[in-house]
C-alpha cells in the first residue's frame, strides 16, 4: 500500500500548532456541528474512518447569507463561491469534532473532499470554487488536510446553497 501521509506533528524540531491555534490565525473559530436538514444523520464512523455528509455553507449565526445562495455564473460572484466553499469546509470540520472529540490527536487524515457546486451550465471555474474548501482543510490541518477530491457542477443544492462540501477522514 502506497502511503501518502506525512506526518505533521514536528516539522524541524518544531512543535507545529495546533487546529485551534490555526483557526485563531485565520481569524475563525469552528461552529456549532449543524443538524441534519432532511433523513441522514450528520456523519457515520466504520472502523477507522468519519464520513461527513454534505455541509452546506452556513456563517457562523447558523444561517446561510444572501451572498451564499444561488448559482455561481449568475447571482453568485466567484469570491462569494470561494468562501462558501471555506464555510463548508469549517462545518465539515464542526462534525468530525463532533464525530471524535479531538482533531489535533484524533484525525490522521483527510482522505477525500467532494464538492457540489450549484452553477450555470455555462460556469466552468469549478475548480477554483472548491480549493476555497481544499485550501481550508490545509490551512488548518497541515499536511494531514491534503486529501483526494472531486467537483462536480449541480443544478440545484438544499435550500439553494451555492456550494456544498462532503468529506472522509481517517482517524484513531
Amino acid at each position: 500500500m502506497l502511503e501518502a501521509r506525512v506526518t505533521t506533528t514536528r516539522f524541524g524540531g518544531q512543535r507545529m500548532s495546533s487546529v485551534k491555534e490555526r483557526l485563531e490565525k485565520l481569524g475563525l473559530t469552528l461552529p456549532k456541528a449543524a443538524a441534519p436538514v432532511a433523513n441522514y444523520v450528520p456523519f457515520v464512523r466504520v472502523g477507522n474512518l468519519v464520513i461527513i455528509s454534505g455541509q452546506i455553507c452556513f456563517g457562523p449565526d447558523g444561517k446561510l447569507a444572501d451572498a451564499h445562495k444561488g448559482k455561481l455564473g449568475a447571482e453568485v460572484s466567484v469570491e462569494a463561491g470561494i468562501a462558501a466553499a471555506r464555510l463548508c469546509a469549517l462545518n465539515v470540520l464542526a462534525q468530525v469534532e463532533a464525530a471524535i472529540g479531538d482533531l489535533d490527536h484524533g484525525v490522521e487524515q483527510c482522505v477525500r473532499l467532494g464538492g457540489f457546486i450549484n452553477a450555470v451550465p455555462s460556469f466552468a471555474g469549478l475548480a477554483p470554487i472548491m480549493n476555497g474548501a481544499s485550501d481550508l482543510m490545509v490551512e488548518v490541518l497541515g499536511d494531514r488536510g491534503r486529501h483526494a477530491r472531486s467537483t462536480v457542477g449541480v443544478a440545484e443544492l438544499p435550500l439553494d446553497a451555492a456550494v456544498e462540501v462532503e468529506a472522509m477522514f481517517e482517524v484513531r
